[in-house]
């Protein structure tokens, strides 16, 4: 399996490791030449806006969304899921979101930089070890669709989710040693999605 990284803004060395620690050796995502030769795309954590704007200036906006519309596995941390929800509160104006996974997102849900948080939580990959969480400026969910599982929840809100091929946290996994989301997002989501299609 072939897993990109979408390197225009944030975490992407993080999730690098993550990956690699996971036993899949990933590819930095900055062109769409880059995109059309993997399976599965991670989203880091970073800023919303300015990944959306830098995907557009290296005209990779469209064939991102194109290739999660047909199905391409996805895995977005933080401002990956809301780059990846249909809907976004709290928008600024003209944010566009990749689209995909049929929830709504508020931006900054948890607070400014200086609210952020870690927190051990359940996490519903069927282990009874909690995960530990880092929340940074996070989205919460505020409306699950249909097709779409809460994984991880806040209090009353969801902050980890899954569709059949895309997978979201509001948390950074990426920035703990505990690599579960990753292995997770390659053995319950991607290769799972990857091998109905072949």
């Amino acid at each position: 399996m072939k897993v990109g990284v979408l390197a225009l803004q944030g975490d992407v060395r993080e999730h690098f490791a993550a990956l690699i620690a996971c036993g899949v050796y990933p590819t930095t995502i900055r062109r769409p030449e880059e995109l059309a030769l993997v399976d599965a795309l991670v989203i880091p954590g970073g800023e919303s806006t300015t990944i959306s704007h830098l995907a557009k200036i290296f005209d990779l906006f469209d064939p991102i969304a194109w290739r999660i519309k047909a199905g391409m596995p996805v895995y977005g941390s933080c401002a990956g899921m809301i780059l990846l929800a249909d809907q976004i509160l709290d928008a600024t104006d003209g944010q566009e979101s990749f689209g995909g996974l049929n929830i709504t997102v508020r931006r900054n849900a948890f607070g400014r930089q200086v609210d952020s948080f870690e927190s051990d939580i359940a996490f519903a990959d069927g282990s009874n070890e909690a995960i530990r969480a880092v929340f940074i400026r996070a989205p919460w969910v505020e409306r699950v669709g249909l097709g779409v599982e809460v994984l991880a929840e806040v209090g009353s809100h969801p902050v980890a989710v899954r569709s059949s091929t895309i997978l979201a946290t509001s948390f950074h996994p990426e920035l703990t040693a505990d690599h579960r989301i990753h292995r997770y997002f390659i053995e319950e989501v991607a290769r799972a999605a990857l091998q109905q299609v072949q």
